[in-house]
């Protein structure tokens, strides 16, 4: 069964940066598109960003195009986000998620989640 655990969360300042990280157990990670998704008080679960299995396409939401970048490292199973110029809207719990279909699947319904890591950005 897969496994995905987030680790990295923390508090920044506005305009600072912070990378998290989510490592997948369980399985053969180079086999899963991968990606990140973040859920603020109040508001639903929404989409951040996404990579291919093999590294080579990645797709981002609008609200952080040009400030984070999500990557992978397939030998440690581990997926990435470095978030730049970070904003107090960019508050949030962040879950990684897997899916081993295309990079469009893992933006919309991806199988599997992380249990979340919690970013806070103050102003």
């Amino acid at each position: 069964q897969v496994q995905l655990v987030e680790t990295g969360g923390g508090l920044v300042q506005a305009g600072g940066s912070l990378r998290i990280s989510c490592v997948l157990s369980g399985r053969t990670f180079s086999s899963y598109a991968m990606g990140w998704f973040r859920q603020a008080p109040g508001k639903e679960r929404e989409f951040v960003a996404a990579i291919s299995w093999s590294g080579s396409n990645t797709y981002y939401a609008d609200s952080v195009k040009g400030r984070f970048a999500i990557s992978r490292d397939n030998a440690k199973s581990t997926v990435y986000l470095q978030m730049n110029s970070l904003k107090p809207e960019d508050t949030a719990v962040y879950y990684c998620a897997a899916d081993r279909h295309t990079i469009a699947k893992v933006t919309t319904s991806p199988v599997y989640w992380g249990q979340g890591t919690q970013v806070t950005v103050s102003s």
